[in-house]
C-alpha cells in the first residue's frame, strides 16, 4: 500500500509540475506537510542542496531520495517512474498531434499560457526555499521580536552570494567552484 501510496504521489507531482525540477518543490514541501515520516522540511533543505549539486534533474533525484527512505530500492524505483511517467505519456501523445497542430494558434497559445504557471511554481519553490534558509519563523512566533524573524547567518550568506554574482571577474568562475565553497561554508557555518 506505501508503493502505492508512493507512486500516486509522485505521479501527482509529475502530471502537475510544470517546468522542472523548482516547479517540484511546492508538490514535495506539501507532501513533507501531509506525510511528515516520509521526508521533513530539514530533509528538503539538504536534498534541494545535493540535488543542485549532483548530475541529474532535481525533482528526479527528490524522487528517488524520497522514495528510498520511505521503501528502500523499491520505493526509490516506484516514486521515480510515479515522477517521470507523466512526462513520458504526455511527450508521447503530443509527439503525435504536434506536427499536425504546430502551426495552430490554439496551440501556441496554451504553450504561452503556461508560462505564468510556471513562474507562480518557482516562485512559490525560492519562497520555501528563503524561508527555510533565511527565515526562523519559529522564533519569531515565540517571541514577536522581528529580530528573531531572520538566521542572521542564513542572512549573510545570502547576501555575500548576491553581491558575488554581480562581480564580473567572479562570473568567468566555473559553477563547480561555488557548488564546492558552498559546501565548505555549509560545514563550517553549521
Amino acid at each position: 500500500m506505501t508503493y502505492l501510496l508512493l507512486f500516486y504521489e509522485f505521479f501527482k507531482t509529475g502530471l502537475f509540475a510544470v517546468g522542472g525540477g523548482l516547479a517540484t518543490l511546492p508538490f514535495i514541501y506539501d507532501m513533507s506537510a501531509r506525510y511528515p515520516q516520509w521526508i521533513s522540511i530539514d530533509d528538503i533543505s539538504n536534498m534541494i542542496a545535493i540535488s543542485e549539486s549532483t548530475p541529474g534533474p532535481m525533482g528526479v533525484n527528490m524522487a528517488t531520495y524520497t522514495g528510498f527512505t520511505v521503501g528502500g530500492v523499491l520505493g526509490s524505483i516506484t516514486a521515480t517512474v510515479g515522477l517521470v511517467l507523466p512526462s513520458l505519456i504526455v511527450i508521447i501523445i503530443i509527439a503525435g498531434f504536434l506536427q499536425k497542430f504546430q502551426e495552430n494558434k490554439l496551440v501556441k497559445h496554451a504553450f504561452y499560457g503556461l508560462r505564468p504557471a510556471v513562474a507562480g511554481l518557482i516562485a512559490a519553490a525560492a519562497f520555501q526555499v528563503l524561508k527555510v534558509a533565511v527565515l526562523t519563523i519559529d522564533r519569531f512566533s515565540e517571541t514577536h521580536n522581528i529580530m528573531n524573524l531572520f538566521d542572521p547567518k542564513g542572512l549573510i550568506i545570502c547576501a555575500a552570494t548576491l553581491v558575488l554574482l554581480y562581480i564580473k571577474p567572479l562570473k568567468k568562475i566555473h559553477p563547480i567552484v561555488y557548488i564546492l565553497c558552498g559546501a565548505a561554508v555549509g560545514v563550517i557555518i553549521y
